[in-house]
Order: structure tokens, then sequence, then C-alpha cells
């Protein structure tokens, strides 16, 4: 899963306002290497060089400097903007890991900043951001639901909460996505019971996701074919009852008619 290049935009903007304003701009600027070693500078140079390769791009570069911030300023206010904006050149970068780091290092030294929400909005978005499909593990979106949840319990009426609501769904959908997966191949290699299992975890966990109707589904084949028509017409009379216009519906209907061929069809 990707972040919009709007929300990346503000993500930007926002991480830019930690910089301090007014402050003298370096030009020129030399090599790569001549940047990264060891050369004892004053904090507002060292910063705004970090700030200028960031400016320009140079993500790495700019990461590995604001870092240098740290390093050599310790004690300085300026060391806890850098450690900041290391956290989200790393995040641009594609770095996930190592923006989490920066971040999570921010957090620990820094717990009640003001900047610490934006912090955790950049650790779930790390997370978020390796999500991968359904057929691979899912440990990645188990973190990522984590630290977006941990957004909506901490800063509930921040902008990142809101935004951190929207993905919760996202994700529980992704994981719903996954029981599905797992249930259709415990189904196909005839092993009911675990694929019964599978399904209920979608219509008990994840009942508001797009997946619920097909779970519902889903049952009423398992359940049929284990002999247990009066389960499987339970879990067809939730699915009518819940989303009667929806195409599972029609579909477990009909597969109720053929195990029950007198019953009369009666609407919905």
């Amino acid at each position: 899963m990707t972040v919009s290049k709007p929300i990346r935009v503000a993500l930007a903007a926002a991480v830019s306002s930690l910089a301090l304003t007014g402050c003298a701009s370096l030009g020129g600027g030399g090599s790569d290497n001549n940047d990264l070693a060891y050369v004892a500078r004053d904090v507002e140079s060292l910063y705004n060089a970090a700030k200028q390769r960031l400016d320009n791009g140079e993500l790495q570069l700019a990461a590995a400097l604001f870092d240098e911030v740290e390093r050599q300023h310790p004690y300085s206010p300026w060391a806890r903007r850098a450690q900041l904006m290391s956290a989200f050149s790393y995040y641009a970068d594609r770095e996930y890991n190592q923006a989490i780091r920066s971040a999570t290092r921010f957090l620990q030294i820094h717990p009640g900043n003001r900047d610490a929400p934006y912090a955790y909005y950049l650790i779930a978005l790390s997370y978020y951001e390796q999500i991968s499909d359904v057929e691979r593990d899912q440990a990645i979106t188990q973190q990522a639901l984590a630290s977006l949840n941990e957004i909506v319990r901490r800063y509930p009426d921040s902008p990142y909460a809101a935004d951190a609501r929207v993905k919760i769904d996202l994700v529980n959908d992704h994981l719903a996505g996954k029981e599905m997966e797992i249930g259709r191949f415990y189904q196909n290699t005839g092993q009911w019971l675990a694929a019964t299992l599978r399904f209920q975890n979608v219509i008990e966990d994840y009942q508001t996701t797009s997946h619920a109707p097909e779970a519902l589904y889903r049952l009423v084949e398992s359940n049929l074919a284990i002999g247990v028509p009066e389960e499987a017409q339970r879990y067809a009379a939730v699915l009518g009852a819940n989303y009667p216009g929806n195409e599972w519906y029609e579909r477990a209907f009909d597969l109720m008619e053929e195990h029950q061929p007198d019953r009369v069809r009666t609407g919905g």
C-alpha cells in the first residue's frame, strides 16, 4: 500500500514546519563525502546543510546529516528537530525500518513533545506502506493496525487520527481478505471445518468489511458440505437479512434450494 501524493505533500509541509525559520542558506555545498566526513560544525550550519539536501531530494544524505546534528550537538534544541527530520527523510526514501527506529527514538527521548503525534504517524505510515498482498505473511499488517490504533487512542481529535481511521478500515479489509484466502484454500482441499473457522473469523472480527457477505455464503457452503443444514440455513438467513440485494445472498438462496428442493421461495 502507498500513501497518495496529496498526503505526501502534506507530510513534507508538516515536517518542513519543524525547521527553524530565518536560517541562513548554505551555498553550493561540497561533495557527499565532505558532507558526511566528521568535521565539527556549528549546529545551525550542520542543520541547514541537512535541510538543503532534503530540499534537493537527496534523502539518504539528508537523513545522515540530520543524524549528525544529534551526534555533534545532542543537547541542542536543534537535535530534537533533527531527530524527527531524520525520521521523515528515511520515510520519504522508503527506508521504512530506519524511519521507524528514528521516530521511536524521538518518542523515547521526547514522549510529551508537541510533535509526538507526527512521530507516531510516521511509524504507522512506515508499517502501512510495507503491507503486502494477502498471499504473504501479515505480521507487518498487524503492526500497521496496532500503530494506527495507537494514534487514534492517544490523539483522537488530531488530523492524524482522522487519516488513521480511514487506514484502519483498509487494513481490516486486507486482513479479512487474508482470512478469506486461507478459508477458500481449505475449502478447495476438502478441509471444511478449518474453512469454517476462517470464515467465522471474518464475520466476527471483520463484519464491517467488504468480505462479510462472501464469508456468510462460504459458511453456508461449508456447513452443507459437512452435513449441518440447520447451521447453513442460519447463515443464509443472516446473509439475507443484512445483504438482501447482494449477489452472495442470491447464490446462498439458490444453494439452499438445491439442498431443499421442496422449499418455496417466499421473497428476498
